[in-house]
């Protein structure tokens, strides 16, 4: 039922990319920009977007612009990701960096990424809102990038925290979140307290979700996972599960090992397992959504909110 739901507004979204981003001269950069966004996805964050706007009585189809505004931003940090990772696979398909070079893939991004605000711009609501939701997009595209900033430092550290893992990861992954479904609400007029519960919701489960998108790329296949199992551990992720790990006084060869074999990966992940630590983190992630899906509370009962509820736990319960 849930997968029906999310899957009839994902397809609203794809069916609104090609309106909003056509191939137009240069051909090529727009087919750099529209690489990942062809290449599928579940659309969570525009979903999310449009089930908010429906929670708080707006109209989603009138928001398109600020649900695609929100997923161009989210590619935007994909292309660049890929690029800082050098990693060769997203999706199942090459990387933009690895089709079209770096040089070219940096410029594709930072389309996508102005092309965000021009579009929000153009939702269908008032102009103080729409300000305010331009506002906090901005304000949410420079966490991502604090946060993006910790998360590499955090790379040469071997004391890191498990509080300063968690503000990395609200800033890089659940602001996004908390941003879409904020902006869902500004956008449709609701009250702030309505608005700052569904920005704790998107933030509380964002958090849960990026801890369990950690576990996941530890304990999926590659054939399944569509890029390499346990690369976070190649490339000296200073992810919860590994923080866990060294209070524990687990020694992993392996972290930030770039030649490390599928062996030696393989006796790391084993090691993750048995000293609890990956169980730790699943158990962490449970704990967010759950506290998220809380905030929700104040709104007022609906089909919209029931979805939203069951996209939180299909976020952490989802299969590659």
């Amino acid at each position: 039922m849930i997968e029906e739901n999310l899957a009839k507004r994902a397809k609203l979204v794809d069916e609104a990319i090609p309106k909003f981003l056509p191939i137009t001269p240069p051909d090529e950069l727009y087919h750099a920009m529209r690489h990942l966004l062809d290449a599928g996805g579940k659309r969570l964050r525009p979903t999310a977007l449009l089930l908010a706007a429906e929670a708080v009585g707006g109209k989603p189809e009138n928001l398109m612009p600020a649900a695609l505004a929100v997923e161009f931003v989210h590619n935007f940090t994909l292309i660049h990701d890929d690029i800082m990772d050098e990693a060769d696979l997203r999706r199942g398909l090459p990387t933009v960096h690895k089709k079209w070079g770096a040089s070219k893939a940096i410029i594709s991004g930072d389309a996508l990424f102005s092309k965000a605000f021009e579009i929000l711009s153009c939702a269908k609501s008032e102009p103080s809102q729409i300000v305010e939701s331009i506002e906090l997009l901005s304000k949410t595209s420079t966490d991502i990038c604090e946060g993006q900033w910790m998360d590499m430092n955090f790379a040469t550290r071997k004391d890191v925290t498990e509080e300063e893992y968690m503000r990395m990861v609200e800033k890089k992954t659940a602001v996004l979140f908390a941003a879409a479904v904020k902006i869902g609400a500004i956008l449709s007029g609701a009250n702030r307290d309505i608005s700052r519960a569904l920005w704790d919701f998107g933030r509380l489960t964002g958090v849960g979700f990026q801890i369990y998108d950690d576990v996941i790329d530890l304990i999926t296949p590659e054939e399944i996972l569509g890029k390499a199992q346990g690369g976070d551990i190649i490339e000296g992720k200073r992810t919860l599960i590994v923080i866990h790990s060294f209070s524990k006084g687990v020694t992993i060869e392996a972290l930030g090992k770039s030649n490390a074999t599928r062996s030696e990966v393989s006796t790391a992940l084993t090691k993750l397992k048995e000293s609890g630590s990956i169980n730790y983190a699943m158990n962490k992630a449970l704990n967010f959504v759950e506290e998220g899906k809380n905030a929700l509370r104040v709104l007022p009962d609906s089909e919209a909110k029931m979805i939203l509820i069951g996209l939180a736990d299909y976020m952490i319960e989802r299969k590659y």
